[in-house]
């Protein structure tokens, strides 16, 4: 069905939506500062998007509208706010629930974005451009955690929370991937999968969420500098 895409996104943001009013979460006081990092997150990504479109992946008429915004259709645009803005509500949930604890991993986090620079630089020397872009991104997300003092990466909750984006990653992209209602170019990535999700994806959904964490947790104020 064409609007199989759609109502994903319409699933996706129905539960967040609707307990948003909970008592214990109010998740509502929060959608303004929600709204404006995932639209900050969604302009480069869009860009990233509309860039490749066509070129590292494409999008599955059977399955989606007819309707084209920039050369994507409009529930691709869609999947930028209803996918993180469910990714927020569950990380609400856990900064209601969970006490704040911290641990120094400074240095491991060097070690991982150096890592991840060459891994970037490696896989744009032989042509795989998503790879390389997804690993970029991945190393951008942890300095950009380190210059507004958000410590996200520094806080023990943020594993939780990645152990749970994971789960969701193979949710989402799994649809998405089994359906198809993404096609993947594969000359562009290194074509190892998880199930029929690309590995690229996980480091796509990581940067996603975890920019758009990062702005949220700036915005309420929480600096733990």
């Amino acid at each position: 069905m064409q609007v199989e895409y759609l109502i994903f996104n319409i699933i996706v943001l129905t539960g967040p939506l609707v307990f948003s009013h909970d008592r214990k979460v109010r998740f509502v006081d929060y959608w303004t500062k929600a709204f404006i990092s995932i639209t900050m997150v969604m302009i480069p990504f869009l860009i990233w998007d509309i860039e490749v479109s066509g070129i590292h992946w494409h999008f599955n008429e059977k399955y989606t509208l007819p309707v084209r915004i920039w050369g994507l259709p409009l529930e691709e645009i869609l999947f930028f706010i209803s996918v993180p803005f469910a990714c927020l509500f569950i990380w609400q949930i856990m900064v209601t629930e969970k006490q704040t604890t911290f641990f120094n991993n400074q240095i491991v986090l060097y070690i991982i974005a150096l890592a991840g620079c060459f891994l970037s630089f490696l896989a744009m020397s032989t042509g795989k451009l998503y790879t390389s872009i997804a690993c970029f991104t991945l190393v951008l997300t942890i300095f950009l955690d380190r210059i507004l003092k958000t410590h996200l990466l520094s806080q023990k909750r943020t594993y939780l929370y990645l152990i749970i984006i994971t789960g969701l990653i193979f949710v989402f992209n799994g649809y998405l991937t089994t359906r198809p209602v993404v096609l993947y170019e594969s000359n562009y990535l290194t074509n190892i999968r998880i199930g029929t999700v690309p590995i690229e994806d996980f480091g796509y959904g990581y940067a996603l969420i975890l920019l758009c964490t990062v702005l949220f947790e700036k915005l309420k104020g929480h600096s733990n500098g």
